[in-house]
């Protein structure tokens, strides 16, 4: 996946959900309007770093809207 499909999707992202190891998720359409995941750590500067894209998997289609 690409670096502008991956900040589509974190940018239009319709669920966002923060995990209990401490990272969040992002679900959202990239450019082709497919549905990946994205999982994102802060780091020691306060940045969001990217450390998960890929597909969606069926296991997250219950946070979406009428999931």
């Amino acid at each position: 996946m690409d670096d502008d499909d991956i900040r589509h999707a974190v940018n239009d992202a319709v669920v966002i959900e923060d995990q209990e190891d401490d990272t969040r998720l992002y679900l959202g359409p990239s450019r082709s309007a497919a549905l990946p995941e994205v999982v994102t750590i802060i780091d020691d500067h306060n940045t969001e770093l990217v450390i998960h894209a890929m597909p969606m998997r069926t296991k997250h289609q219950r946070l979406l809207p009428g999931g």
